[in-house]
């Protein structure tokens, strides 16, 4: 391969759900966090740990379990990064409802339950139940109930206020000042420099006091009777934005796993798969002028937007679930893939992604390289999954020209022919030398190789090319990144300058399974030998690195250990499901059946709702694992993470250009019986049943489809 040596540059992050981007080669403040206020003024996100927090992208609504938004930190409902309504507190006869329960009933709908006593009330039973529904979009509906023997006459009052306040500043600790409110016909208006919000109420109020924000009814309400109310909350900007900002899916529209039935012995395993995917569906987004394709948010409430590379993993982990999402996701990003007009020559071919933090061993990585070589990867296996040939076509000379990006850095030779950080300069992170990444070493080597086989596929040069490349990338990998120790071995966290090994023992260790899907149901070559593989599977299941709960992203050994660190030790779920479907894959199916114990427990204690990370501390009997105050909660990647580690459990792998499929299930059954229908394979729907014997039956196929097993 030949080309001229590239200018390096730096990577401008993307707006993300309306905020701030990240400054061009500046780490995040935390996983992709809000923009930091300055040093100086550095302090904890806003947590969300305990609140109940409801999604369907692009708005979402927080409060406290008991219903009530107060103003602190991220409670309010949002849209498109806008905090349209920070307060709203309901009293019944001039007091706060006794909380009695608040949880989702949905990702995008809450419910909260409240009791007051009618004063007077001889019984010491509460007569009077308030309801409050509550859906993201921005409408709660209030009732209020009288189980009681007597007549109630109190007022309700519900105290209102916004500061239309942007999301990534509060997030980051900004506390904006209140606005003053108008009456406006049934509710209330707030008025900023660049937006309005509106506050409408059926039926309408007896009494609106703009001065204190309260609206008011007087409610006279019989024994056996309810009464309720309708309150929705509504944005409006002043002007059209030059760029319209993202849509959600709509209320007409399915997600693309509507038919997905899950039956299995292992109730936590039903549940997961079940709130991953309601989790993911409230994550939904589409470009304005684009509404049919749909893309994942990173995650709610620190990085609400398309952020490149978690919406590639979050397509590619739901393929066996249908391409549309893969689909719509891929042409998404098309559109933003940098050219020679955008970013110049040696910017052309990637895909923009922010900085992020790295942890105390390496330094800030560049997810724009993540996600440029992940497209490649994400439109190879929507192609054995079934994404017509037509639409891959389209495709392919995105896919060419970030397979140009890796070839331009390659030819760089920055690192002995290894992969940094595409399209890096050295003045963008001064003092810090080139580092390949051993995680960049797995993607760029599956990216070839994925690559080869579209070139090959569609009649284009280069595939041989790559295949050598990678060859040639394996051989230095095995040599260079291996570092022998008293255990037998380990791969390095990354090389630097000179050939100098980061040594750290780190869970980023699992993209080395992550082989990727290639011809005939088969796995793509790997980076390690047959031995290296056998003695990393075995390191990843030591308490070292498996905490109980799942993968640390840190070893517990290290001196700079913390477990509550994103990427020094706290548990992500994505990593601890790659390494449950990567090592089940690779033959150790012990190693991979004790890591989804783990996460199918902490999802037990988190109601099926995993979040993006929880502390890696290591578990003990009768104590839960401990909440990550900056976790992402939903998150795409570990709602698509943790439903792929349940799926992949049958073993499905198509070719569907081949018009061929192999079912190769985990036969340790870890789930024991297993029955997965609604699956799609070449677009057709596909049914499994795996015995408690580890014996898979194909119960629903299309009759093109030549069956094997393995």
């Amino acid at each position: 391969m030949t080309a001229p040596r590239p200018a390096q540059t730096a990577i401008p992050a993307t707006t993300v759900g309306g905020s701030r981007p990240a400054s061009p080669g500046r780490p995040e403040a935390h996983p992709g966090g809000p923009a930091r206020p300055p040093a100086q003024a550095r302090r904890l996100p806003a947590s969300t740990h305990t609140d109940v927090l409801c999604v369907s992208a692009p708005a979402m609504a927080a409060s406290g379990p008991d219903g009530q938004l107060r103003g602190d930190g991220l409670h309010g409902f949002f849209r498109s990064g806008v905090r349209m309504l920070s307060r709203m507190e309901l009293r019944l006869g001039g007091v706060e409802p006794l909380a009695l329960q608040g949880d989702l009933s949905s990702a995008a709908q809450a419910r909260f339950l409240g009791a007051v006593r009618i004063p007077g009330e001889p019984d010491p039973d509460p007569a009077l139940t308030v309801e409050r529904l509550r859906h993201a979009d921005g409408v709660e509906t209030v009732t209020v109930r009288n189980a009681g023997s007597r007549p109630a006459r109190l007022p309700l009052e519900i105290a209102l206020g916004t500061d239309l306040g942007n999301l990534a500043e509060i997030g980051a600790g900004a506390r904006p000042a209140e606005i003053p409110g108008q009456v406006q016909s049934a509710g209330l208006r707030w008025t900023s420099r660049t937006h309005s919000a509106i506050v409408t109420a059926r039926p309408s109020p007896h009494a609106v006091l703009a001065g204190a924000g309260v609206l008011r009814w007087d409610l006279e309400l019989q024994p056996g009777a309810r009464w309720a109310v309708e309150l929705q909350v509504a944005l409006e900007p002043f002007t059209a934005a030059p760029v319209r900002p993202p849509i959600g899916r709509g209320a007409g529209v399915p997600a693309p796993w509507t038919d997905l039935r899950i039956r299995c012995d292992d109730p936590r395993a039903e549940l997961l798969v079940g709130r991953s995917l309601d989790a993911l569906g409230g994550l939904l987004l589409a470009d304005a002028d684009r509404p049919g394709d749909l893309y994942a948010a990173s995650g709610a409430p620190w990085r609400f937007g398309l952020t490149p590379a978690d919406a590639l993993w979050a397509a590619r982990l739901t393929l066996p679930l249908g391409t549309r999402l893969a689909a719509g996701t891929l042409r998404a990003l098309a559109r933003r893939q940098q050219s020679p007009a955008a970013g110049g020559a040696h910017a052309e071919g990637i895909i923009p992604g922010p900085l992020r933090h790295a942890g105390p061993e390496l330094p800030p990585s560049c997810t724009a390289t993540e996600a440029t070589l992940l497209f490649v990867t994400v439109l190879a296996e929507a192609w054995r999954w079934g994404l017509p040939k037509q639409e891959v076509a389209d495709l392919l000379p995105v896919a060419e020209r970030a397979l140009g990006a890796l070839r331009a850095t390659v030819e760089a030779d920055v690192l002995d022919g290894f992969v940094t950080d595409l399209g890096r300069l050295g003045e963008d992170r001064p003092g810090q030398p080139p580092t390949a990444r051993c995680e960049v070493q797995a993607q760029a080597h599956r990216a070839a190789l994925h690559g080869a086989d579209l070139l090959e596929a569609f009649g284009r040069p280069g595939a041989g090319a790559w295949r050598e490349w990678a060859e040639q990338l394996r051989l230095r990998f095995r040599e260079q990144f291996w570092v022998d120790d008293l255990s037998g071995g380990r791969p390095a966290a990354g090389l630097t300058t000179g050939g100098r090994a980061v040594s750290a023992v780190t869970a980023s260790f699992v993209h080395l399974f992550d082989l990727g899907l290639g011809a005939a149901g088969a796995s793509l070559p790997g980076l390690l030998d047959r031995e290296q593989t056998r003695l990393l599977a075995q390191r990843l299941v030591t308490p070292e690195l498996d905490c109980g709960w799942g993968l640390r992203t840190l070893s517990a050994k290290s001196p700079r250990f913390n477990p509550l660190g994103h990427r020094s030790g706290a548990v992500r779920v994505q990593e601890t499901a790659m390494a449950v479907t990567g090592l089940a894959e690779a033959g150790f199916e012990r190693e991979a059946g004790a890591l989804l114990e783990g996460l199918l427990d902490a999802s037990a204690q988190f109601a099926g709702r995993l979040p993006e990370m929880y502390a890696g501390e290591q578990r003990m009997p009768h104590c839960p694992p401990v909440p990550h105050p900056a976790a992402c909660r939903p998150a795409a990647g570990s709602a698509a993470s943790a439903a792929h580690a349940v799926l992949a459990l049958a073993g499905v792998r198509p070719d569907a250009p081949a018009k061929r499929v192999v079912v190769r299930p985990v036969t340790s059954t870890p789930l024991g019986e297993l029955e997965l229908s609604g699956l799609r394979v070449a677009g057709e729907p596909f049914s499994v049943r795996v015995s408690r014997i580890g014996v898979a039956v194909v119960e629903e196929a299309s009759p093109e489809l030549l069956l094997g097993k393995d």
